[in-house]
């Protein structure tokens, strides 16, 4: 047991972790479980100053879980004082759950065992302090917001140590030949700890072929046209073949598989097999698709330009006495996000901030 190390949760029982002050409310007999997050409204979920220390768990569930709710609930954590925060991302896609659905799943840092909570235990360590938000953009009151923060308080963390940080975005729809970035360059010495996927392929103009061809590109220290580490394609990044249903392991998964809607939402993390950076690091993955003898009459008759896979935009004819095969990769511009996570050697990055409510909620019924 560490010596001088104390344990802390915060909850709505016992908002500042406060020794002996925790489930005073209604005499002690469960008078404050949860609370309304208003429209608008911003509260602090957890908060430590002054020590150092470590947040170990953070459980969540919410009351409503449209959407609108996973989407436009932002969770914005901050170390040691900073102005910006390190976690600035949507409470679904923070917790694995993306393009606003709830899945049930476990993985080795995120899980939700029946598909109606938010579970996470990464380490996260602070030096001086820590601070966690919850803010609600969306234009509707969440009715009950339940959780837990678990920390530690205490903890020595020697110069090696680094501050864990997520980043969160969306391109509708990815642009041709340019890759979607799921770290934009980021600049400093740590480790990228793994990224969740969400997908919405366009079924309107690709109709059912294949979305997921596209090779996972990592760019570390200094380079720039060609990247030192390469994945082979989509699903196999995640750890599968020929195709991607739903499964959930320890560090790789596929949690949604909507095969009717071409929607899917994934995973990998690099637990077992780090991913290190000493001055900058880029990750990326490319939009590139795979046409097949059902689906490459139907792009045909559709009438819009179909570009082959390779250098520039090659017009692929892909009538019957055109000079493509069957099967033939073909570049794509569907509805990408993701939520990245890593750790970086200070509490602030260089990465832009998180888009507006609006734009991160577009086009998200199901």
């Amino acid at each position: 047991m560490p010596e001088g190390v104390e344990t802390r949760w915060a909850s709505a029982e016992n908002w500042k972790g406060e020794k002996g002050a925790a489930a005073q409310a209604n005499a002690g007999r469960k008078g404050s479980a949860a609370f309304v997050l208003k429209a608008g409204e911003e509260k602090v979920l957890a908060e430590a100053t002054g020590r150092s220390g470590m947040v170990r768990r953070i459980w969540v569930t919410l009351g409503d879980r449209s959407p609108e709710m996973l989407r436009g609930i932002r969770l914005d954590m901050y170390w040691d004082g900073a102005s910006k925060p390190a976690v600035s991302a949507p409470v679904g896609d923070f917790f694995c759950h993306g393009l606003g659905r709830m899945a049930t799943f476990e993985n080795a840092l995120f899980s939700s065992p029946e598909g109606r909570s938010f579970n996470c235990c990464v380490p996260m360590p602070f030096r001086t302090g820590m601070k966690i938000v919850a803010r609600n953009e969306t234009d509707k009151d969440q009715p009950a917001f339940f959780y837990d923060v678990d920390y530690t308080r205490g903890d020595a963390h020697g110069e090696e140590v680094a501050y864990f940080h997520a980043h969160y975005r969306r391109e509708n729809p990815t642009q041709l030949q340019r890759d979607y970035e799921l770290l934009p360059k980021l600049a400093g010495r740590g480790r990228f700890l793994g990224v969740n996927i969400g997908v919405m392929a366009d079924t309107g103009r690709y109709f059912h072929s294949w979305w997921g061809e596209g090779e996972v590109k990592v760019y570390v220290d200094g380079d720039e046209a060609f990247p030192t580490l390469s994945g082979t394609g989509t699903e196999d990044y995640i750890g599968t073949g020929w195709g991607q249903g739903q499964y959930a392991h320890l560090y790789q998964g596929c949690h949604v598989a909507d095969h009717e809607k071409l929607q899917y939402c994934f995973y990998r993390l690099h637990v077992p097999d780090p991913i290190y950076f000493g001055q900058d690091i880029r990750v990326t993955i490319q939009q590139i698709g795979c046409w097949g003898p059902d689906t490459k009459p139907l792009m045909h008759n559709a009438g819009k330009p179909i570009y082959l896979a390779g250098p520039g935009l090659r017009e692929a004819d892909l009538s019957e006495s055109g000079n493509t095969g069957p099967y033939g990769l073909f570049e794509r511009q569907d509805d990408w996000s993701s939520c990245a996570y890593f750790y970086l050697d200070k509490p602030e990055s260089n990465l832009p901030p998180i888009e507006p409510f609006e734009k991160r909620v577009a086009g998200l019924g199901h």
